[in-house]
């Protein structure tokens, strides 16, 4: 039997009960159901005093900083779009419809007589937090995450509008009507006519060696592989200029003053690459990077592992990279039961009807609560060998500890900040009550 048929009756046992259930009626009880309700309706009306309206960058601004340095003119960066494919007038059009969006809800909030304070995504800090009563994300669900990982307090409100609806999804945002009828938006909440959503958050210490404790921002910079380790490089300079050592170690573990809305990501910087590597006598080979670390689950034993890299993620980002590295197509589902119905005496059927039910009931069972308390942790690829194991490629856990031993490795936080992940360095990554984010749910 080869290495997929293994993997295929693998996954049958994952859904087989499942499958069985679909076929015989039987009902099961959902795997995503919350360990706890965290929504509730407020007992009065909100009106905060300061509002913070954090923007994103649009692809048309991106693209003119991109270039400002090189002297271009406008002329010119319409040629170079156009040279790429890309629409100068398009990314036009999106970004005045991006900055009229703005302007509408900055005008509604200024009409209720509360004190506005616009900020671009690059000039986001924890003043800025410090200022406001209520925080409001103007992008899509990128922005989100970006306001939301330096709000620490879960008595600081953050609501997000998608400024683009017709390009953004836009998951994390209020339904996209209220981006043209936003005073409606406030109305409901000035009269209380909304739900308040308190979102897990993951936290991270860090401790040991191998460590920079320094971000790097990768939505700003929009870095290319060597990009991003130069800018690891020149924050590692800056530390060992500051303390004599080439990285800081830690004894106790240190809390990173920011928090995992999505997901989190541990790997190798070229766990998604290949490398090239020259023998003699010229003789080249591409070789791809696998992530090694030993990783501990709710305080079980160590366990040595090799992968592609290791993601965990909270019940709000249980619908975005999670659902997609986990979940299966139909045609993996077909496969499967096909072995099922040959090693077994079940009747089960592999008409098209079936498939997509079993599908749909399993991949929904990936997704779970904004609310629920666990962490659900997926390991990319494992390889397993004499040497390296993986007892469970993916479960939900309260606490999972990852200590690295990789050399050019990095702790991805939500996509879009970046750290030093190497030799030495151990992260527990947790969650916590007070790490609660407190978002508003609206009707349609």
């Amino acid at each position: 039997m080869n290495r997929m048929t293994r993997r295929s009756l693998g996954n049958l046992v994952c859904f087989g009960n499942r499958a069985v259930s679909l076929l015989y009626g039987h009902s099961l009880r959902p795997l995503h159901t919350s360990t706890c309700n965290n929504s509730s309706q407020p007992k009065a009306g909100f009106k905060p005093e300061k509002v913070a309206v954090v923007t994103k960058t649009t692809r048309y601004e991106f693209e003119q900083q991109r270039y400002r340095y090189a002297g271009l003119s406008e002329e010119d960066l319409k040629q170079l779009l156009a040279m790429k494919g890309s629409s100068y007038s398009g990314l036009l059009e999106r970004h005045n419809i991006h900055t009229n969006n703005v302007e509408h809800i900055v005008k509604s909030l200024r009409r209720e007589g509360i004190n506005v304070r616009v900020v671009k995504r690059g000039e986001y800090n924890e003043e800025v937090v410090r200022w406001a009563d209520a925080i409001i994300s103007a992008g899509g669900d990128g922005t989100m995450l970006l306001v939301a990982s330096k709000v620490l307090s879960k008595d600081k409100p953050v609501v997000g509008v998608n400024t683009d609806p017709e390009r953004s999804e836009g998951h994390l945002c209020l339904p996209v009507r209220y981006t043209h009828a936003f005073p409606e938006a406030l109305e409901k909440l000035c009269r209380g006519e909304f739900r308040w959503l308190w979102r897990q958050r993951i936290r991270v210490h860090l401790e040991g060696t191998g460590i920079n404790p320094t971000p790097v921002d990768l939505h700003e910079q929009q870095l290319s592989l060597e990009q991003h380790n130069q800018a690891h490089r020149i924050t590692t300079m800056d530390i060992q200029r500051r303390t004599g050592t080439l990285t800081e170690s830690f004894s106790k573990p240190s809390l990173l003053p920011i928090r995992s809305l999505n997901e989190i990501f541990i790997g190798e910087s070229l766990s998604s690459r290949v490398k090239s590597k020259s023998f003699k006598p010229h003789v080249n080979l591409l070789l791809h990077r696998a992530s090694y670390y030993e990783i501990s689950v709710d305080d079980g034993p160590w366990e040595k592992q090799k992968s592609s890299g290791l993601g965990i993620c909270t019940g709000t980002g249980s619908k975005a990279w999670s659902y997609n590295i986990n979940k299966l197509a139909e045609q993996a589902v077909e496969e499967v039961l096909k072995i099922g119905k040959s090693q077994t005496a079940l009747d089960i059927p592999l008409n098209q009807s079936f498939i997509q039910k079993v599908t749909d009931e399993y991949n929904e069972s990936l997704v779970f609560s904004p609310d629920d308390r666990r962490l659900l942790y997926s390991i990319r690829e494992p390889i397993v060998n004499r040497v390296f194991s993986s007892s469970r490629q993916r479960g939900f856990a309260s606490k999972v500890c990852v200590r690295s031993r990789c050399w050019d490795a990095c702790m991805v936080v939500d996509g879009g900040t970046s750290f030093e992940f190497n030799d030495g360095a151990i992260a527990t990554i947790s969650m916590s009550e007070e790490d609660q984010l407190r978002t508003v749910l609206l009707e349609h």
